[in-house]
């Protein structure tokens, strides 16, 4: 994640221990012990707790369906998991999908991590809050909770499989604020959606949304079916302006929404650009930060894990296609910490192992080769350029 409110803005967020250096990188809720780089921090894991979804969304990376699916984690199996992750003090535990509300053991689960200590954050489709769900929410202790959007009324819908989706996710989000819940909004950036951006800056706004996650396309699971749809290269520099632009209009008035972008750490490296052509010495500062945080390479098999609903641990929740372990057959703790796996070893030492122009590009310290199963998924190389990279050959030269 790129938090731009920080980086472009200079604005603190709380999210920031979790991503930053010196000034924000320890998170206050975890103790001294915190890591004092990124590249030695422990991953926040994001736990598919089903894959069952009530909605058909077409860029889902689990392709879920509303159906039983066979071999997914027992409450026993859960429980001693969450104890593992919480004995292995990860940072946060995220919450998602298919749709984690429609786990039927979701309460009893969530209510099992927070008594552990874990910091719970979730990811859902919004549609299943009803009022006593909000306020079960907020009592349980999640510090956010994300509701995905793809555009506004008719646009998200056909996004989303369902008529009515829309409105059903609004009015959990609604819900969710009456009762003082922190929650924000998620976009999937594609060219179907895109020239919506205006509309999702309106809807943040008027209904008081604490956070937006603008997420690059990855081509995985579903969404490997709509990559055509992937925004081109000078499209995403108008988004990433246009995102901007937002951002300072919001600082002008004093409004405090977190604005993040999400899979594709390029981002960073042209936030500094744009930065270093009018405040050269802000930039500097981003500079440092964006340095100690890394990019993709403390990211994918480092800052980030995934635990899949059999057990499966990925490298991250888009790389379903490489299994570390199983956590029924050893903790998690266990298996992130064992190199022996030659996909582990190598993103944890990827650099040297890039290709092309993400090998030859003078910002990797920075970006790290951003998001490495996106590259994967377009070449069938984990180390190929990220065809997601919208910087120019100039600009990665120097």
């Amino acid at each position: 994640m790129i938090n731009l409110t920080k980086l472009y803005c200079g604005l603190d967020s709380p999210s920031d221990p979790l991503r930053y250096g010196p000034d924000g990188s320890r998170d206050p809720g975890r103790g001294p012990e915190a890591a004092p780089t990124a590249r030695t921090r422990k991953p926040i894991v994001v736990w598919t707790m089903s894959r069952r979804c009530n909605l058909h969304c077409v860029h889902c990376y689990t392709d879920s369906e509303n159906r039983d699916y066979p071999g997914e984690l027992t409450v026993d199996d859960a429980r001693r998991m969450l104890e593992d992750l919480a004995e292995f003090r990860i940072p946060a535990l995220l919450l998602s999908g298919g749709e984690p509300l429609a786990h039927p053991h979701f309460f009893e689960l969530a209510a099992e991590a927070a008594r552990l200590g874990l910091r719970l954050t979730l990811s859902t489709n919004g549609t299943l809050i009803d009022a006593e769900t909000a306020r079960r929410i907020r009592e349980t202790g999640f510090t956010y909770v994300g509701i995905s959007f793809d555009g506004l009324g008719k646009v998200n819908d056909q996004f989303r499989g369902r008529q009515g989706a829309f409105e059903a996710a609004l009015a959990g989000v609604r819900r969710l604020k009456a009762v003082g819940q922190r929650v924000g909004l998620r976009f999937t950036l594609t060219r179907r959606n895109a020239a919506a951006l205006p509309q999702i800056f309106e809807l943040v706004e008027r209904e008081g949304m604490d956070r937006v996650c603008f997420y690059h396309l990855v081509y995985s699971g579903r969404g490997s079916r709509i990559a055509v749809d992937d925004l081109a290269h000078a499209d995403t520099r108008d988004v990433l302006d246009q995102i901007c632009a937002w951002a300072v209009a919001l600082e002008s008035l004093d409004r405090r929404v977190e604005i993040l972008t999400v899979d594709n750490h390029v981002d960073g490296v042209y936030l500094y650009l744009k930065l270093r052509e009018g405040d050269p010495g802000r930039a500097e500062m981003v500079r440092r930060l964006l340095e100690w945080n890394g990019g993709g390479a403390n990211a994918s098999g480092v800052g980030i894990a995934n635990i899949d609903a059999c057990g499966n641990v990925h490298p991250d929740q888009f790389w379903q296609t490489a299994t570390l372990g199983n956590v029924r057959e050893r903790p998690f703790s266990q298996i992130w910490t064992d190199e022996s796996h030659p996909l582990l070893a190598g993103l944890r030492n990827r650099l040297p192992l890039l290709k092309g122009r993400c090998g030859r590009c003078r910002w990797k310290p920075l970006c790290g080769g951003s998001f490495r199963v996106r590259a994967l998924q377009a070449t069938g190389d984990a180390w190929a350029p990220d065809p997601a990279c919208y910087l120019t050959d100039e600009e990665i030269a120097g």
